[in-house]
């Protein structure tokens, strides 16, 4: 079949009779559905399946011209992918909307409801599957041939309710409507091996080599999901691998009347991806997630080395054929696979195999924190893994010597340095593994590049200096502006041309504009609108009434105290209390919206939500505030909600302590919006600051450098709430029962607080309070807040994901990408 071009036809035609027939088509011959009798699901079904026969065409054409070529392709490997939904990202890479639009509007079917129609799938926790998924947007629009290797969860991050103010989580069942997107590859199916024991043999050579003989197989079955490029002939690949019993079918244990050992296998199989994140509290929560972390690496590495093998190319050449990103620790296991796979399986020698391994990864740290690096029980990876144990320790014990002959007589670097803990219980530790066994190490924002050469691998930089280096996060314009916000992004194109979306560094023709009244005017006009439809959003989904010119003051992410949402409600109870000793303040409409989902087990966390919806119960109905401020806690924050919530912000809520926050992309998705940041010095705030220009953005709290100072300096935080009358008098409020009839509801948190404080809220609250205050006097100068609004628009463009992937193509991985059109 090699060499029969691939052609166009109707299913791929793009005039308004091809569409409509492959619409139809779809609809009769794929569903089996008469168009009479029809449900809008179905409708959605046909469509996907009509857009996704162009997207795939693309994609054969690409991996195709990649395999003439043997271009160099990218693996970026991550437990976590978040794409939201796919079909108007499709539409609009493929610049088919109006098309479409037209064409189901002379069928009488309207395109915005079957947008809504499709189900999200969750299949990340945060900004770490979010960032993946932005990344394969960018990977396929700058021209990178790609594919994206985890976990095909069936079911994915919880969904979340509010129910009596405290966060219930739900199941969520994304793959009950169907998956129109994906295509199954059987072909492409991998056996994972579990448990067992290694035995040595001899070749036929007499050399002496391992076996390992496994106790449980386990089939992973691929299923690959098409990523288009904007503007594009690439198209990305997001292949997600399925657990499967070998033998999901035990026939005798059947007809023997045992009806639960008959599928057992499958059950226990089955298990391995059936949810994002298991609860690992737990000696068996720890290990599935060990296997997960295992099953994918393994089956993508396998499948790569059949693809090396159908290109004709020897295993040696594997470095020279893919270049694999670790996203964070949970891949790591993947350097020890990619050795036993080239060692055992391939014959090749140590040396050779390590320097191909070495070539292949790079690592991406996306913590500062010690505890937050992922290390396993020895015990664990032996019982589960013992083939990666040996070679681990073969692996630790070169490194080591390596380390002597750099340090010599340093015993204290070598431990610290070595990939298993010893200094108590011994662990694998997996950022160490990662370390060793890339060529690249990067951070995500340049001060977390910075500290984390100083701090958590500061040994690995003595080492290594030229191993790190830093990549700034990006997000995709295409889904956070040019979707998502569909009247700016005719603005933008008013201004910047329409081709803007690809190459964002044309935003800076707005700077200009930002003296324009007229403009200033158009651009209110855009986010009064947005703010009118999330308004009314959120009074469908809370049954809060907020008003759409008043500050919109937002903190949507993940739940957590470092990034100190607490901090923004202490805000909100000092403004409240302000406005109860004095209806007559000078204090402009503001409405709180809050967002994000807490770990299950994460105590605190939950208690952060519930005082979040207990500050809305007491403040939105007390009659003495009148509405001059809401409270807002918007339930199952997930890709497709932001894409309401972003383009309506005003104030976007940074307030992470400095040297918590990697980098965050929710702070570039809200100025790329127009939003105005108040934050700390954390993360990707630093670099945003200095785009934006420092008088657009509210700054507050502690640098990196002033946080462990203070905290080495004796840091009492109760020494803060003694002495602050305005600290004193929230954090009684707090426990005074007045947000519920339960006094004690909240005395975790101020314990936690007052005892403890490991985030310095209480040090970092006069001065977020001093800079609020600054906001409110922006606010109430329109014509000021406008401009400065603009201005962090068009400053943005460094933000973008393609520049990410660009830096990683120039950095890291060193392969080509297309050049940008003028």
């Amino acid at each position: 079949m090699k060499g029969i071009p691939i052609s166009d036809s109707i299913r791929t035609g793009i005039g308004a009779d091809d569409l409509r027939q492959a619409f139809l088509d779809n609809l009769v011959c794929a569903l089996g559905r008469l168009p009479a009798y029809s449900t809008r699901h179905d409708h959605y079904l046909a469509l996907a399946m009509t857009v996704r026969d162009h997207v795939m065409r693309r994609g054969v054409r690409c991996f195709e011209k990649g395999d003439n070529l043997l271009v160099r392709r990218v693996a970026y490997f991550s437990a976590e992918f978040l794409p939201g939904p796919h079909l108007g990202n499709h539409l609009l890479n493929l610049g088919l909307t109006e098309s479409i639009r037209k064409m189901l509007d002379g069928l009488g079917i309207n395109l915005d409801d079957l947008l809504a129609e499709e189900e999200e799938p969750g299949l990340g926790n945060g900004g770490l599957g979010r960032l993946a998924s932005c990344y394969l947007d960018s990977l396929a629009t700058v021209g990178v041939q790609s594919v994206g290797y985890g976990i095909r969860y069936e079911f994915g991050i919880f969904d979340q309710t509010i129910r009596d103010g405290w966060q219930i989580q739900g199941t969520d069942k994304w793959l009950h409507g169907g998956n129109p997107w994906e295509v199954h590859r059987p072909g492409a199916v991998q056996d994972v091996m579990f448990g067992g024991h290694t035995e040595p043999w001899q070749d036929e050579s007499d050399s002496p080599r391992k076996r390992w003989v496994p106790s449980i197989v386990i089939r992973g079955e691929a299923y690959d999901t098409p990523i288009s490029g904007y503007d594009s002939d690439t198209c990305a690949l997001m292949r997600l691998w399925k657990a499967e019993a070998v033998e999901s079918f035990d026939f005798s244990a059947f007809n023997h009347g045992d009806y639960d050992r008959a599928v057992e296998q499958k059950v226990a199989s089955e298990n391995l991806s059936k949810v994002l994140y298991p609860n690992d509290e737990l000696h068996r929560g720890k290990e599935l997630r060990l296997k997960q972390q295992y099953f994918f690496t393994c089956c993508a590495l396998q499948d790569m080395l059949r693809i090396l093998s159908l290109r004709g190319a020897p295993p040696e050449s594997f470095h020279s054929n893919w270049a694999v990103q670790l996203n964070d620790t949970h891949p790591a296991i993947a350097v020890a696979e990619l050795m036993r796979l080239l060692v055992d399986q391939h014959g090749l020698g140590w040396d050779v195999a390590w320097k191909v391994t070495r070539s292949t990864f790079s690592y991406t740290n996306h913590t500062l924190l010690p505890e937050a690096l992922e290390r396993w029980p020895v015990d664990m990876i032996g019982g589960l893994l013992p083939r990666h144990l040996e070679i681990i320790y073969e692996i630790n014990a070169r490194f080591l010597d390596e380390v002597r002959a750099a340090f010599p007589g340093d015993d204290e670097r070598l431990a610290r340095l070595s990939l298993i803990d010893e200094s108590g219980p011994r662990y694998v530790r997996m950022a160490n593994l990662a370390c060793v066994g890339s060529q690249t190490v990067n951070g995500v924002a340049e001060l977390h590049s910075k500290l984390l050469r100083q701090t958590v691998l500061a040994d690995f930089a003595a080492l290594w200096p030229e191993k790190f280096t830093n990549v700034t996060n990006g997000v995709t314009p295409r889904r956070f502006v040019a979707l998502a916000n569909p009247g700016l992004g005719k603005l933008l194109a008013k201004v910047a041309g329409k081709n803007w979306p690809g190459d964002l560094e044309k935003l800076h023709k707005l700077e200009p504009h930002a003296e324009d009244p007229a403009f200033r005017q158009e651009w209110r006009e855009v986010k009064l609108s947005n703010k009118r439809h999330l308004a009314s959003l959120i009074a469908e989904r809370t049954g809060i009434e907020v008003d759409p010119t008043s500050l919109f003051d937002v903190q949507v992410k993940r739940i957590h105290e470092y990034k100190r949402q607490h901090l923004n409600l202490l805000h909100v109870l000092t403004l409240y209390l302000r406005l109860k000793k004095d209806p007559k303040a000078e204090v402009p409409a503001r409405t709180f919206i809050f967002g994000g989902k807490a770990a299950p087990g994460y105590f605190l966390a939950k208690r952060i939500i519930r005082l979040a919806t207990a500050a809305g119960e007491l403040i939105n109905h007390d009659r003495d505030i009148a509405g001059r401020i809401k409270v807002v806690f918007f339930p199952d924050f997930n890709v497709r909600n932001g894409q309401s919530i972003y383009p309506a912000v005003d104030l976007s809520e940074q307030i992470s302590l400095a040297g918590m926050e990697a980098s965050g992309t929710g702070n570039m998705k809200m100025s790329l919006n127009g939003a105005l940041t108040i934050g700390t010095l954390d993360g990707a705030n630093v670099e945003i600051r200095e785009a934006v220009g420092e008088e657009n953005f509210f700054l507050f709290g502690l640098n990196a450098a002033e946080v462990p100072a203070l905290k080495h300096g004796g840091y009492r935080p109760r020494d803060r709430y003694e002495s602050d009358p305005l600290l004193r008098e929230v954090i009684d409020f707090l426990t005074s029962g007045a947000l519920g009839e339960d006094r004690d509801l909240f005395q975790p948190l101020v314990d936690n607080l007052l005892y403890h404080d490991p985030y310095l809220l209480l040090a970092d609250y006069r001065g977020y309070l001093n800079a609020q205050q600054r906001v409110s006097e922006l606010w109430m100068d329109p014509e000021a807040w406008t401009r400065a609004s603009i201005l962090n628009t068009a400053r943005m463009g460094r933000f973008s994901s393609d520049r990410s992937i660009r830096d990683y193509c120039q950095r890291v991985w060193k392969v080509n990408v297309k050049k940008l059109k003028k």
